[in-house]
């Protein structure tokens, strides 16, 4: 079920005698809940067919909403996402393409020398 207020949305699914995210509160883009992006210098809203930077306005109506979803529906509130909003996605340009192993690939036991030493 798909559930909105301020422009934001998320997707909860019936568990028993409770609900559970399904989808995380985001910003609503045509119809489809985006997900927050932080790329380190910005966040954007990131749906499937649009990316567009995060305004002020909207960070703080997903924070609004995802506070007052997790109390009616009974989730519990963690401290640092009760501090702002925090991001689906982290991309951050100095570390993509780092976690492609094969490009450097890690010594099967670093903790012996190779080639001499």
């Amino acid at each position: 079920m798909l559930v909105n207020k301020y422009g934001v949305g998320a997707v909860l699914v019936p568990m028993e005698g409770a609900a559970a995210f399904a989808l995380k509160p985001g910003i609503l883009v045509k119809g489809e809940v985006g997900r927050l992006l932080d790329r380190g210098y910005q966040k954007f809203i990131k749906s499937s067919q649009y990316e567009i930077p995060a305004t002020a306005a909207q960070l703080q109506a997903i924070h609004a909403f995802s506070e007052e979803l997790k109390r009616v529906i009974g989730v519990i509130s963690l401290y640092n996402e009760s501090l702002g909003t925090t991001s689906d996605l982290y991309e951050y340009d100095r570390l993509k393409g780092r976690e492609d192993e094969t490009a450097h690939p890690a010594p099967e036991r670093p903790w012996e020398t190779v080639g001499g030493h």
